[in-house]
């Protein structure tokens, strides 16, 4: 039938798993892709990039560029071993000084519709894409846009970058790694608006055979597609009761109040 959490919740220690992984996931490509996501979309929201990811993405443009210097400096110190430095005009820290600058032109942006909310529609919004990606095929999906064109440009331009010596190799890795973090955190974007909707279309498909169960009527038509039928000389009260499970496992569970001082839960 179905799997039912011994909460009765309706959500099964697997989904708990996979909703925690899913949250995790796109925190972290949330963090590595912020750089590239105020250059690619810099009319986002102002409540769009959250605290925590847009302190933890300045932290860690503060650390790649010490990381790759001190990897770099030790590399080109070991005996006997010619390593060429990096070839490229830009490495990353000049692309992390960028980054701050824009983040510093962006603050005051966003602080003005803070203090303006009548001058954005949604807070949560990501912004508008940039205008040439219209002229690709399917260039004014939202989705498309976002999964696809978006991070192969990125992609794309790093590789024409790093040949033309204008960015260094390990800037260009940095750019495909975050272009594929881009494209990862799109795609659970797009992920999570499916399960919203094919959710809601379960509870509307499932309902007339919840009724069909609990009145003793079910047909194999309505009900196989959804789930086994009950047997029909099975006690009415058992029949409600399993009724009532699984249609809690079809709409949200309501907060249990907290208990008062001295009452026992």
């Amino acid at each position: 039938m179905f799997g039912i959490s011994a909460s009765g919740s309706g959500e099964t220690g697997i989904d708990q798993m996979q909703n925690t992984a899913i949250n995790l996931v796109d925190i972290l490509c949330s963090i590595i892709a912020e750089p590239i996501e105020i250059l690619l979309r810099p009319w986002y929201g102002s409540r769009y990039l959250s605290v925590p990811v847009k302190v933890l993405a300045m932290a860690m443009m503060v650390l790649l560029p010490a990381i790759a210097a001190l990897f770099s400096g030790t590399l080109f110190r070991i005996p006997f071993i010619n390593i060429p430095p990096p070839r490229g005009m830009f490495d990353l820290g000049a692309f992390a000084k960028v980054y701050f600058l824009v983040s510093f032109a962006h603050g005051f942006r966003v602080w003005r519709r803070m203090m303006h909310p009548e001058l954005e529609i949604h807070s949560q919004f990501e912004g508008p894409a940039l205008p040439f990606f219209a002229l690709l095929w399917k260039g004014t999906s939202f989705w498309v846009t976002r999964i696809l064109w978006e991070p192969l440009f990125v992609v794309l331009a790093s590789i024409a970058l790093e040949d033309l010596f204008i960015i260094q190799h390990p800037l260009g890795l940095y750019l495909r790694f975050a272009a594929f973090a881009l494209m990862v955190k799109s795609f659970i974007s797009w992920y999570g608006f499916w399960e919203f909707t094919r959710i809601q279309m379960d509870i509307q498909n499932t309902a007339p055979a919840l009724a069909e169960m609990m009145s003793n009527k079910s047909s194999p038509e309505n009900s196989e597609p959804h789930y086994a039928s009950l047997p029909r000389n099975i006690d009415p009260e058992i029949r409600r009761a399993a009724a009532s499970r699984i249609a809690r496992m079809f709409t949200p569970q309501k907060p249990q109040p907290k208990p008062e001082e001295g009452e026992t839960k």
